[in-house]
């Protein structure tokens, strides 16, 4: 290996380490308690280097965020291609979706929440973030209706998740309730 692979290879190690570590960090304490000045000292580097990967914490976040966006469509994939039919597809599809949010609210916080420094809908989305939205449109698309735009539908169905999520989380919804509530949203606006 010769000497700028292996800087390279630890270059990676280090930015990789920063973003565990503010996502563990987020995780603990909010994203208020992720500073440059707090994930220097836990990784034992100097702030300096920290800012030769990345310019501050918006792009941490995003980084956090692209990182997250892989997760999540590999879960929302995970869990509807195990499924039979139609409706059972959007409804793991739907669970899977909320159970990410709640099991990682840090990362669905950076993804969601935050300002990253991300494109979202445009032509510059990075790949991660596109292909999430692809990961809700391969099931969601087929349940839109006739004459329906597909990713319009994804859109709004995406909206109506996000809203249980955030408002979950809030606590501003009865927590008895969730079942039922995602349950008509599946049956309400999927044409199953």
């Amino acid at each position: 290996m010769s000497v700028q692979e292996r800087k390279e290879r630890e270059r990676a190690n280090r930015e990789r380490l920063i973003v565990a570590t503010a996502r563990e960090l987020a995780d603990q304490q909010g994203w208020d308690a992720v500073t440059t000045r707090r994930l220097a000292e836990r990784i034992e580097y100097s702030q300096p280097v920290l800012y030769s990967h990345f310019r501050g914490k918006r792009e941490i976040i995003g980084a956090v965020a692209l990182e997250g966006a892989t997760e999540m469509a590999s879960a929302l994939r995970a869990a509807s291609s195990g499924a039979d039919g139609r409706r059972t597809r959007v409804a793991a599809l739907a669970h899977a979706y909320l159970e990410f949010a709640e099991r990682n609210p840090a990362v669905y916080d950076a993804l969601f929440q935050l300002d990253g420094g991300l494109a979202f809908a445009r032509e510059d989305t990075p790949e991660p973030l596109k292909d999430a939205f692809a990961a809700l449109l391969e099931t969601l698309g087929e349940v839109a209706g006739e004459g329906v735009h597909p990713a319009l539908f994804t859109e709004l169905f995406w909206s109506a998740l996000h809203g249980l999520a955030t408002l979950t989380r809030a606590g501003r919804l009865l927590p008895e309730g969730a079942g039922e509530r995602l349950d008509l949203l599946v049956e309400r606006l999927a044409v199953l």
